[in-house]
């Protein structure tokens, strides 16, 4: 079987054994639930419930106040208790929250099934997808109805869906292809129609046999126009300008998107929020994720909430590892490459949450040094930059040097750090620069 990828990228372990062979498991429903009003890229929400209220989970308790923004809904049952600021998994301040204390054997939702969509116009379709609150769930978290409003001169004839998983230890997509395939192709052929497109690649990397298999068989089985595409394994292949390189050898350009060159990409967990958005009228009010590690007792996927606090997710697995002695733990949101240390336990899992990664011990390794020019970090860039150049202008405050070695086109994929020699805190590097660049442009 021919395997396609992209120029560049490393070769982390993949420890996804931890986890591949573990089903799906529904979480029960959580006491409290910390539901912050942006868990999107742009503009926050704003509340639309108050203190004292009584809600039911589904229930629309923040209006999105812009475009590019998506609204967010009550995860569980029961009374607002407060609306304040509280710290965020994401964002490094607190961001305002609406926190609601679950009432006593109140599982209902206040959804219920629509109409077949078969018979709705694309424009009805993406209006269904915004208010079920569904954004991107690979991890940007962009509002999908954004998403698939490109601008009308832009031509599109492809569809990509992103079944790749690349991250290490984060199993959540793949046993969701595994369990779930019939709703993520319902959510393909949803996404068709709103972009009037007759056919989709759906990639996903060659350590999911079994995942390329059943979609495979299931797709031909149901008459789907989808082609299932097996890709090199290798990070960060799910990346969307490097699946886009992979499956169609179509670079995007420089500070360019995905439809101008035609394309647009939609995650697996995305395509299957929308087939519950719109046959099931069910907004995005849980998610599935991961949570691996050797600090954790029991590794599992779990299907969550959103607001759950991280501290009841990590309990509900057993707690910490006898290995984990707390001194040097670690407790990523996401995956080693890409994923946000945080600082407490009290920060809710959000849309854009794909795993919880507990590690007894930090790797801290050598302290870093001063760049040897050995070039490594620039034959594997899979952005085609020069990582060494940037992160050094960068560490002098020579940011308009780093803007003309293209650091607004770095994804911060960490592949560069990972291949370092002398442990160069490049992605750091990389960070300082775009945020100095963007307080200059303001």
């Amino acid at each position: 079987m021919r395997t396609r990828t992209f120029r560049g990228g490393v070769h982390p372990p993949e420890n996804k054994h931890w986890t591949e062979g573990k089903p799906i498991e529904v979480m029960p429903l959580p006491r409290k639930v910390l539901i912050p009003l942006q868990q999107h890229t742009g503009a926050p929400c704003e509340p639309i419930v108050k203190e004292g209220d009584q809600v039911k989970a589904g229930q629309k308790i923040g209006e999105s106040t812009g475009f590019v923004s998506a609204p967010i809904h009550a995860s569980i049952s029961g009374t607002v208790k407060a609306i304040q600021p509280l710290p965020h998994p994401v964002i490094s301040t607190p961001v305002r929250a609406i926190v609601i204390e679950s009432a006593e054997q109140a599982e209902g939702g206040s959804w219920s099934s629509t109409s077949d969509w078969h018979t709705l116009s694309g424009q009805d379709l993406k209006a269904l997808i915004k208010e079920a609150g569904v954004v991107g769930l690979g991890g940007a978290a962009f509002p999908t109805h954004v998403k698939l409003s490109p601008p009308p001169e832009k031509k599109l004839d492809s569809l990509i869906i992103n079944g790749v998983e690349c991250e290490p230890f984060l199993t959540a997509d793949h046993r969701l292809m595994i369990e779930k395939a019939e709703g993520i192709i319902e959510g393909v052929k949803i996404i068709l129609k709103v972009l009037g497109l007759s056919k989709a690649h759906l990639g996903i990397e060659m350590n999911k046999p079994d995942a390329i298999a059943h979609l495979g068989e299931r797709c031909r089985a149901l008459g789907a126009p989808i082609e299932v595409v097996p890709l090199k394994v290798k990070y960060p292949q799910g990346a969307e300008k490097q699946l886009i390189k992979a499956i169609l050898n179509r670079e995007v350009p420089s500070g360019g998107l995905p439809f101008d060159v035609g394309a647009i990409v939609q995650n697996v967990g995305t395509a299957f929020a929308i087939y519950e958005a719109v046959s099931l009228g069910k907004p995005l009010i849980e998610r599935v994720l991961t949570v691996s590690g050797d600090g954790v007792k029991e590794v599992k996927n779990l299907l969550v909430r959103i607001g759950t606090p991280l501290s009841e997710v990590i309990a509900y697995c057993g707690g910490y590892a006898a290995a984990s002695d707390g001194a040097d733990r670690k407790i990523l949101m996401g995956g080693p490459m890409m994923g946000l240390a945080q600082y407490t336990l009290e920060v809710p899992v959000v849309k854009g949450t794909s795993g919880i990664l507990v590690l007894a011990k930090s790797a801290r390794g050598e302290k870093p040094t001063t760049c040897i020019k050995c070039g490594r970090c620039v034959e594997i860039c899979p952005m085609y930059l020069m990582p060494n150049r940037i992160s050094d202008y960068a560490e002098i405050e020579k940011f308009d040097l780093c803007d003309q070695y293209g650091v607004r086109d770095c994804m911060e994929c960490g592949a560069c750090a990972y291949i370092c020699d002398v442990r160069r805190p490049i992605v750091h590097l990389v960070k300082y620069a775009k945020l100095n660049l963007a307080k200059k442009k303001k």
